[in-house]
């Protein structure tokens, strides 16, 4: 299990690089894909609750200390998606497009709900997706239509990323 939270960390911190250099030139509206999420959507289904977590803590905490954010909302955030992301494994058959798909769409929509939620409760000081604007509905639809071609290339490493099976 240790070996895949740090490989899907390093993933993760590579895709936050990535994300804001490469990508942010790339923007629509402002918003680029959130590969970091992809990823921690993808380790945590395929390996559960406990590495969806700690995934989600440890890239979380990338972002936090990369961000002009509040030390520790990312981290938040990231927790709850990957604890809950993990909550769906086993359930459904994985497929290869819509699966994918519906998971990072999720986990936008859960992110964006849980920011506005934190919004509510701390003020200002939290910035919540203006959902009346398209900066959420563009990074929706680039999460959702990017999400089967990340999981193609994280299913290539599959090794790092999933722990095997127990017999």
């Amino acid at each position: 299990m240790t070996k895949n939270i740090m490989w899907s960390v390093a993933f993760t911190a590579v895709a936050i690089l990535l994300q804001s250099t490469l990508l942010s030139h790339l923007a629509i509206y402002h918003a680029v894909p959130d590969l970091a999420l992809g990823i921690l959507v993808f380790s945590s289904y395929f390996n559960g609750v406990m590495t969806g977590q700690l995934t989600g803590f440890f890239s979380g905490l990338i972002i936090d200390f990369l961000s002009a954010a509040p030390l520790g909302l990312n981290t938040l955030v990231r927790t709850i998606v990957g604890a809950l992301s993990g909550l769906i494994k086993g359930i459904f058959v994985f497929d290869e497009i819509f699966l994918p798909m519906l998971l990072c769409g999720m986990a936008t929509v859960l992110k964006a709900v849980i920011l506005l939620l934190l919004h509510i409760l701390f003020g200002e000081s939290i910035r919540a997706y203006p959902i009346r604007e398209p900066l959420f509905w563009v990074e929706l639809a680039l999460n959702t239509f990017i999400a089967p071609f990340l999981f193609a290339l994280l299913r290539r490493f599959n090794a790092l990323f999933v722990k095997k099976r127990e017999i």
